[in-house]
């Protein structure tokens, strides 16, 4: 099997109506001309249209069996876009973005993910989120392929993402920047609602099936699990890493909402600790700020 690191990126062909259609309205990378399906008559099909006409975009219809051999036999849903290549980014662009929202940074890592369509989603989310970038592995991991920007649903035209070689190298210059590393494990004591996630936080999602790696492990301040009650003790990848991104954001809305009311006491800030000390490498808990952020 070829080395998913190596998969055609998202370069030349983009998939589906949302991964299209949010390009056209971002303007973040040239798209250069967009084929429809003749039968397509939806909603997003006319507002794509009408993008492509203010954008100065070349559209054409072809038939099902002619966009699924741009698709290369993936799921188009009738749209497939010609698009530039997808610019990866350098760690100190994705801190630059957090410092420029005025939020504490949120970064999201993935440890070694190889199938797309979990990078996809999980670059979704984040951005659903408000996280401030995704960082990938360089080699022996699934990039920005066109599965990965189908799953993505147009979130890579808005989330800066970066690709490393050594990623604890990169970990390391993350928490001298001021940042909490914190690693998804289902063997972690703490769960994640236990910790004060309020302050500077990468999240690390490990790859399918393996998760975390040792030396990944060992470099993050703090590990936490998604709790579970079933049988099943373990989730996929994609829908830990949503579930522990969503929990951030709860965590900021509510210390946001108490701000906003006035209620200093009981309420969470970057420079008091939360209720879950501990965890791997470091220790110590993400609400307690250590610098920049």
């Amino acid at each position: 099997m070829a080395d998913p690191g190596q998969v055609r990126e998202a370069g030349d062909t983009l998939l589906g109506p949302h991964a299209v259609r949010e390009a056209l309205k971002a303007g973040s990378r040239q798209v250069d001309k967009i084929f429809l399906a003749r039968d397509l008559r939806s909603a997003v099909a006319r507002e794509i249209l009408g993008l492509a006409r203010q954008a100065g975009v070349p559209v054409k219809a072809l038939d099902r069996r002619g966009l699924a051999a741009l698709a290369s036999g993936l799921n188009h849903q009738g749209v497939v876009a010609a698009v530039a290549a997808v610019r990866y980014r350098e760690l100190p662009d994705l801190l630059d973005a957090a410092r420029r929202s005025g939020r504490p940074a949120l970064l999201l890592v993935l440890d070694g993910v190889v199938d797309p369509r979990n990078v996809g989603a999980l670059a979704r989310t984040a951005e659903a989120a408000g996280a401030h970038g995704l960082v990938l592995l360089r080699h022996h991991a699934a990039g920005v392929t066109p599965a990965a920007a189908k799953a993505g649903a147009g979130a890579f035209e808005h989330l800066p993402v970066a690709r490393v070689g050594n990623l604890d190298q990169a970990l390391a210059s993350l928490q001298a920047a001021g940042l909490w590393v914190m690693g998804a494990d289902p063997a972690a004591p703490l769960p994640c609602y236990a910790a004060d996630l309020t302050g500077p936080v990468v999240l690390v999602v490990g790859g399918e099936g393996r998760g975390l790696r040792a030396l990944t492990r060992e470099r993050c301040d703090l590990l936490v699990r998604v709790p579970t009650m079933g049988r099943i003790s373990s989730l996929n990848a994609s829908v830990a890493g949503g579930i522990l991104l969503y929990e951030i954001l709860r965590q900021r809305l509510r210390q946001e909402q108490a701000r906003e009311a006035g209620e200093g006491e009981g309420a969470l800030s970057p420079g008091e600790p939360g209720p879950g000390a501990g965890g791997g490498g470091g220790g110590g808990v993400p609400g307690q700020s250590k610098n920049l952020f």
